[in-house]
């Protein structure tokens, strides 16, 4: 199916070619989220109801799927700019991740984590110290030079990449819009905090591409060129991406995070009690000292 059609220097970028393994995961999981929250939520018994508003977000991070791996953008990321392929990766990270988090109701969840051991696990791993590790390193592994031509030359690898992205996108907003009473988000403060850091951590190696004297990513060394775009200017632009607009994205959310704090403290008649709170959040996370 052919939506656009664009030639640049002969060739026609703009193609929308359908694919495949994308379009099927992307049903998938739309069809997997309708069973879920009408047909198996009959079968629950402590299950919640679904607002409207979740199923509309949960829909809109499929759609952010899609548009990150099977729109036009996967033809430029695979063939031409290491640019889009950065913009693709954000998305699937920083957009389609939490959207698909909240989106999700909060029995859905208390189901799936009912086994003892499949809880203490979940702990591990949403712990905000454990989730900005897994996230950083699934981050970095998949932007290094070897795992980015590989993603390039094997479609399986790349969609496997894909998936592990935004199961650490996952793992990286949980305790921020955690909605399950046994693994609860952080207190606000600490969230900015969180997210801060988060926030400083791709900079390093942002910077290591964007002042890189020679091209860090091979494949598209060699790649067709578009716009004229010389591939150092290309990966620039690839590691402002990674710098700016996923610093962006953290920072809406601490701005989100303040205002609330701001309204809850306004609402609270003992304006010292928080911090108390705070403090005590910080001691159980292992983030203090006794």
């Amino acid at each position: 199916m052919q939506l656009l059609h664009v030639s640049v220097g002969g060739y026609s970028w703009i193609d929308w070619v359908l694919e495949p393994d994308v379009l099927l995961l992307c049903l998938a999981l739309a069809a997997a989220y309708y069973y879920v929250v009408v047909r198996l939520r009959e079968r629950i018994s402590d299950a919640g109801r679904v607002r409207r508003s979740q199923v509309v977000t949960f829909s809109l991070g499929i759609l952010m799927i899609y548009a990150a791996a099977g729109s036009p953008m996967h033809e430029l990321a695979d063939t031409y700019l290491a640019s889009a392929h950065m913009l693709q990766h954000i998305l699937l990270m920083l957009a389609a991740a939490p959207l698909l988090l909240a989106g999700t109701p909060v029995w859905v969840w208390q189901a799936l984590l009912r086994k003892p051991e499949v809880m203490r696990v979940a702990r591990i791993l949403t712990h905000p110290v454990m989730a900005l590790a897994v996230f950083n390193a699934v981050f970095l592994l998949t932007h290094l030079p070897t795992a980015v031509d590989a993603q390039l030359q094997h479609g399986w690898f790349h969609l496997l990449v894909h998936a592990s992205q935004v199961g650490a996108g996952l793992l990286l907003w949980w305790p921020i819009l955690s909605n399950v009473p046994e693994l609860p988000r952080l207190s606000y403060p600490v969230q900015m905090g969180y997210l801060f850091v988060q926030s400083l951590l791709p900079m390093v190696f942002a910077s290591f591409i964007i002042f890189a004297d020679s091209v860090f990513y091979s494949y598209y060394e060699t790649a067709p060129r578009l716009w004229n775009i010389s591939p150092i200017d290309d990966q620039q632009v690839a590691g402002l991406i990674m710098k700016l607009l996923g610093s962006v994205i953290l920072w809406v959310f601490i701005a989100v995070a303040f205002f609330r704090w701001y309204q809850e403290e306004q609402s609270k008649e003992a304006q010292g009690l928080h911090w108390d709170e705070v403090a005590e959040e910080l001691e159980e996370l292992g983030l203090t000292r006794r």
